[in-house]
């Protein structure tokens, strides 16, 4: 079929069809909040709702083309993928990544309701509009006009609806099980748009997420006694101070940077500052400082890892060499034999993706883009997405994507725009139009 008659066939969004389809996710989005243990997003919610739309042109009740394979590992925790079959036999394209769990809202915070949608001109607003609920109704709509139309393609088109994304505590719930289960392995032979991003622009970096804590001990006492204590904020503002310069200068900007676009390069810096409490006249024994790294997808998160515990251990053994602030001020008292220690930890790290510019992936997915939303200026952040830099690793074409609003991630007030929908929606009809030839 030629290219021009599938991109005629598609056609453009039924508005009124997705309207009802998200009003009809953002409703069930109260039960899919994924913040464990307090709240476990129940996914098949909004799987049902999906199936709803699709199985009328399912191969299981409505002799259509699409094959739909419901896939759970959790009770209520169920994926969705969903197939239109193609006549040449590998070759392939997918759209994966649309999660069907979304983060918390409080609703006292917000100016309307976030689990009822609610329309305001061009804005779809709710929470789960931008991420990713809008995604998961626009990708069905797709499927579903693939199975009402039945154009004659040569590739197979794949769409994987998610569990599980917002939170990773729980392992074993959605793409990483169905990458591990091989249910996935097909979508190797071709390009694989992860449809999660923002601002309708093709995202080819994303960094990666290092959270660490650093607790340091000293010695409690009086203030007006300064020389008898091993002041704890001090020294964790003076062994911070020296991680960050070392941090800088074994991972500094990379050259790679600048081709990819990123806003900053690696960063490693405190953002919560903790101690056990006493009055104003007291040096505390013990403090924290938490944070996180945030690192371009050009350095590896275990070495950076291994670099910090190494600067950590270097400063423990040479405690007495960092600086101090004032006459007074001391990390070793000699008389008690009593030294100042730091220890460093860290939360479950993630790397970032850097996405293959040579790829016929990326380049259909840019011309697409230009030719819909009229032009193309691909992007790169050092904000982290899980999962797709395990997907590269064992094989897949990783592209990203979206036509939610950045501004409005994890954001009160969450909303989205029916007229960027439209334009998703064009651009999914382009690529698998271009990839017909």
């Amino acid at each position: 079929m030629a290219s021009a008659s599938v991109r005629y066939t598609l056609g453009d969004l039924n508005k009124d069809s997705f309207v009802n389809l998200l009003s009809k996710l953002i409703g069930e989005s109260k039960y899919v909040q994924n913040n464990p243990p307090e709240l476990i997003p129940e996914e098949d919610r909004i799987v049902r709702h999906v199936l709803d739309a699709l199985l009328p042109y399912s191969t299981i009740t409505g002799g259509g083309p699409l094959v739909i394979n419901h896939v759970t590992y959790k009770p209520n925790r169920g994926n969705l993928i969903v197939e239109y079959p193609g006549s040449q036999p590998g070759k392939i394209l997918s759209f994966v990544g649309m999660h069907m769990d979304v983060v918390t809202a409080n609703p006292s915070d917000w100016d309307f309701d976030p689990f009822t949608m609610s329309i305001d001109g061009d804005k779809l607003r709710g929470r789960g509009t931008t991420d990713c609920l809008g995604h998961v109704a626009l990708v069905a709509e797709l499927m579903k006009k693939l199975g009402e139309t039945k154009p004659q393609l040569k590739s197979t088109v794949v769409a994987v609806f998610i569990a599980s994304e917002e939170n990773s505590s729980i392992p074993g719930v959605g793409v990483d099980k169905l990458a591990k289960d091989g249910l996935l392995d097909k979508l190797k032979h071709g390009p694989l748009f992860w449809i999660d991003t923002a601002d309708k622009q093709p995202c080819i970096g994303t960094g990666g997420m290092i959270p660490w804590k650093l607790h340091v001990s000293g010695k409690l006492f009086h203030s007006g006694l300064a020389h008898k204590a091993i002041n704890s904020l001090e020294l964790a503002m003076e062994a911070l101070k020296e991680i960050q310069l070392r941090f800088y200068r074994d991972f500094p900007p990379h050259s790679r940077e600048k081709v990819y676009g990123f806003a900053t390069p690696s960063t490693m810096k405190p953002t919560q500052w903790s101690y056990p409490g006493g009055g104003i006249n007291q040096i505390p024994a013990e403090c924290t400082v938490s944070g996180d790294v945030r690192l371009t997808p050009f350095y590896s998160v275990t070495d950076v890892m291994t670099k910090l515990q190494n600067y950590v251990d270097d400063m423990n053994a040479n405690i007495e060499k960092l600086d101090t602030r004032g006459p007074v001020s001391k990390y070793f008292l000699p008389d008690e034999n009593l030294r100042g220690r730091i220890t460093i930890s860290f939360d479950e790290a993630m790397s970032g993706v850097a996405c293959n510019l040579d790829s016929c992936g990326f380049h259909v997915l840019c011309k697409a883009t230009e030719e819909v939303v009229g032009h193309v200026k691909p992007y790169s952040i050092t904000g982290s997405l899980p999962l797709i830099r395990e997907l590269q690793e064992e094989g897949f074409d990783v592209q990203t994507s979206g036509y939610g609003l950045m501004a409005t991630y994890h954001a009160k007030n969450e909303y989205c725009l029916l007229s960027d929908m439209c334009q998703g929606y064009g651009v999914f009809a382009s690529i698998i139009s271009q990839l017909e030839d």
